[in-house]
């Protein structure tokens, strides 16, 4: 595969995405659902992946957040997020990102991460490592929860489990160096796999929203699961709606905490 062309492409549409910031009128907004915004950025942006992507691999299907679905059993299929973050976004607050990934079968195999706020350009192959701009990412030997940042979303539209985020979020507090909520899951999990979050965790989340994250954290030598550490494969890991991730020490401390403190559906 020309997973270089894959990248290119990525880049392609998130340098769109940000010319179009600098004229952006947040007049052009609607609104999905309680707090979920979509602007036409988001579904353009989503059109143009999917007509690079599945040019640049004929036959491949897709699943992406605005709509565009033509998903093929045991193919080849693209998880599209066109712009994660776009609440950030509209308020002209980074970080905000494209979000792409290659499933195979039940398999992620290619996934690219392109934060706008600074330019930064995340990929990961399966088997191949994980890197920023060509940067190897290796957090095999990061910090223990305790010496880092842990990363989270804040419930903005799911609150069935919101005590239990109280009491994880507390713990987070005395057990770490503190909690951050940026506002783009995919952003955070190319973070944990920069090394800049020890550990990540969320509730409620779709499968554009983790995909590609998912293998960069993988192929960066951290660990990614559901709450609860159950052994899923990709295609049920990307669907179960919670997730744990971090670097191997973080993530032993975090997986304790999640499967304690939340319920199993």
């Amino acid at each position: 595969m020309n997973t270089s062309g894959f990248t290119e492409a990525v880049r392609a549409v998130g340098d769109w995405i940000r010319s179009e910031r600098r004229e952006f009128n947040a007049n052009h907004v609607e609104t999905k659902a309680l707090n979920s915004l979509v602007s036409y950025v988001d579904q353009q942006a989503e059109q143009m992946l999917i007509e690079r992507l599945t040019s640049l691999l004929p036959g491949s299907g897709v699943l992406g957040e605005e709509g565009g679905e033509s998903w093929i059993d045991g193919g080849f299929n693209w998880i599209i997020d066109p712009l994660d973050g776009t609440t950030n976004f509209i308020h002209d607050l980074p970080p905000y990102a494209v979000s792409v990934a290659l499933m195979q079968g039940r398999d992620l195999v290619w996934a690219a991460v392109y934060e706008l706020g600074q330019a930064r350009m995340f990929t990961a192959e399966r088997g191949r490592g994980a890197f920023c701009d060509g940067r190897v990412l290796d957090v095999r030997h990061g910090a223990p929860l305790r010496d880092g940042l842990v990363a989270t979303g804040f419930p903005y539209h799911e609150f069935s489990q919101m005590p239990q985020y109280l009491e994880a979020l507390q713990a987070c507090f005395r057990g770490s160096r503190g909690v951050r909520r940026f506002g783009s899951a995919a952003t955070d999990l190319a973070w944990v796999a920069d090394g800049r979050f020890q550990g990540f965790f969320e509730h409620g989340l779709a499968p554009w929203d983790v995909a590609a994250g998912i293998l960069l954290v993988r192929e960066s030598g951290g660990l990614a699961t559901n709450f609860f550490g159950t052994e899923l494969d990709d295609y049920d890991l990307v669907r179960c709606g919670s997730i744990t991730a971090g670097n191997p020490q973080s993530y032993r401390d975090l997986i304790q905490l999640t499967s304690d403190v939340f319920t199993q559906p």
